[in-house]
């Protein structure tokens, strides 16, 4: 029983650890850049030896691919699938209703995925040719189905997914903007609920689901 438990508390250490890192280098790479940031800026932003940064990732390369990983994981997570037997309606307010409390509460990691495609994808170009594309198409025939029974408005499912992925990842990506316009420090709690409910208001009027 106690090696099952040295198991499992070196389990959670690993993992906590690991978390840790990547927190860290979110923050590293969003101020300083890929090329900007070293190990030991996230080592010490980390509070942890170098030597810990390495055991676990082994350079900046792995970091950076970790914390791209682990981003797209938490996209998915949080969208999830969309069931067909939902609706239109539900599956869109669904999709915004995730991505917008996900641009909230992980600013950085947004902001990290949208410079790396602006510099070309070089880390995620293999990952935008399979799994991105399939995704993609797998619901733009989804909601094609839906236009072509009648169950919503004739809108282009590509184009549609695209306003949704723009329009709440604006609110993590250019943040600063966002709260010099409106004289704030930061956001307030409601925000989030207001932009859901903008947004998910605005998308399904020109889908003909309101």
């Amino acid at each position: 029983m106690s090696n099952n438990n040295n198991v499992k508390k070196t389990g959670t250490i690993r993992v906590q650890s690991q978390q840790k890192i990547l927190a860290a280098a979110r923050t590293e790479f969003v101020l300083q850049g890929y090329k900007g940031a070293t190990v030991q800026s996230i080592a010490d932003r980390a509070e942890l030896p170098k030597a810990n940064i390495l055991y676990y990732f082994k350079n900046k390369e792995n970091i950076y691919h970790a914390v791209l990983e682990n981003t797209l994981e938490m996209w998915d997570e949080g969208i999830g699938d969309i069931d067909p037997s939902e609706g239109p309606r539900a599956a869109i307010e669904k999709f915004i209703d995730a991505k917008v409390r996900m641009s909230f509460k992980y600013p950085e990691a947004s902001k990290i995925y949208a410079m790396e495609i602006i510099q070309g994808a070089q880390h995620l170009k293999e990952f935008a040719r399979t799994y991105q594309r399939k995704w993609v198409r797998e619901k733009a025939k989804l909601f094609q189905r839906w236009i072509d029974n009648g169950e919503m408005a004739n809108v282009d499912p590509v184009h549609l997914i695209f306003l949704i992925w723009s329009a709440t990842q604006h609110y993590a990506d250019f943040e600063t903007q966002i709260l010099t316009i409106m004289n704030r420090a930061d956001y307030e709690e409601d925000d989030v609920e207001q932009v859901i409910a903008f947004l998910s208001d605005l998308i399904l009027r020109g889908c003909g689901l309101k």
